[in-house]
């Protein structure tokens, strides 16, 4: 991680250990928690679509797998959550590379139905297999994640862990995208067939960062079932994939920064809204819970209209823009004074 990237990891890191002095309610900081999670499978997503130039919207069938799979074997067998982890881990790394070899050879919207159309299957197994995952009941009593014997009991403590996982993807994410195999998916996104001119093997290519996405949906999943102690489908419905897809994009597709802006802005804006709802009501101004939706969608719009390659690229190019004509109005002035 070099420049910008380390400077900006640095502010992350900074942020991370600042929020709970500053952030002392636990309701808040439950949903910096759940920012988290969606970081986490936001940021294997974007490796997936902004650098590899894949279109996945059913990511949240990973997530619910992950989830799942450590509810299952720690409410039901006593697993120990970490065990239980990693086996959601593998079993993820499994079913993506058997969808995703098939699946990668599509193109475009195709590949996006494919990967929709696992996501509603993985939905409808949630909700029909009730001896197993409980049904739409779900699955409760799920142990909280402990480190060397210390439970995260509480939710400062889930707070730190949650996001120095985070922090740590954003770190392999980097890396990755630095080495060999990063230069290899840009140039499989800018073209597969002059990247196959170079030696490149597109189809090992895909699949390997299409099973990293996974791994960091699964982990995400995990973490999500232990935080809650309780899993059901709702969650883990097809809108909950187009969800982390809008992230993403809303974000930047082709930057890491982008994803975790994305990530936080879309988490974060419907707790805004809520909060601008209560004020309004307060000034005496009448506002129905279905505005949220339009605001929402409003929001959205205006971004995708006006800033195309997302929050992150847009603030970039404002922040340019204002140095380039500060300096510019600088010289005159100076100019001017000789």
């Amino acid at each position: 991680m070099k420049g910008k990237n380390s400077a900006g990891f640095l502010a992350l890191i900074i942020s991370i250990i600042s929020i709970p002095f500053m952030v002392t309610n636990d309701y808040y900081l439950g949903v910096l928690i759940f920012t988290a999670f969606n970081c986490l499978a936001c940021i294997g997503l974007c490796l997936l679509m902004g650098y590899a130039g894949q279109i996945s919207i059913g990511h949240g069938a990973f997530i619910a797998i992950g989830a799942y799979t450590s509810g299952i074997l720690t409410a039901k067998f006593a697993w120990s959550p970490w065990l239980a982890m990693l086996c959601g881990v593998l079993i993820v790394i499994v079913i993506a590379f058997c969808l995703g070899i098939p699946a990668l050879r599509l193109k475009g919207h195709y590949l996006a139905m494919a990967t929709l159309g696992f996501a509603s299957i993985v939905h409808i197994v949630a909700v029909a297999a009730v001896d197993l995952t409980g049904g739409p009941s779900g699955i409760v009593n799920i142990p909280r994640l402990d480190l060397f014997g210390y439970v995260l009991s509480s939710d400062k403590q889930y707070f730190y862990f949650s996001w120095s996982v985070v922090a740590l993807s954003i770190y392999i994410a980097f890396n990755l995208i630095n080495s060999r195999v990063g230069r290899g998916l840009q140039a499989i996104h800018g073209s597969e067939d002059a990247a196959s001119s170079l030696g490149i093997n597109i189809t090992s290519y895909k699949v390997q960062v299409f099973i990293l996405s996974a791994v960091f949906a699964s982990i995400s999943g995990s973490l999500y079932a232990y935080y809650m102690n309780y899993i059901d489908p709702g969650p883990f419905d097809v809108m909950h994939s187009v969800l982390l897809v809008t992230m993403v994009a809303v974000g930047g597709l082709h930057n890491i920064w982008g994803a975790l802006i994305g990530a936080i802005f879309l988490s974060l804006l419907p707790e805004f809204l809520s909060f601008l709802s209560d004020y309004l009501q307060v000034l005496g101004i009448e506002y129905q819970p279905d505005y949220d939706t339009l605001v929402y969608g409003g929001i959205l719009l205006i971004i995708m209209l006006f800033l195309p390659e997302g929050i992150f690229n847009g603030l970039s190019s404002i922040i340019q823009f204002i140095r380039s004509s500060f300096r510019k109005f600088s010289g005159r002035a100076a100019g001017r004074v000789e």
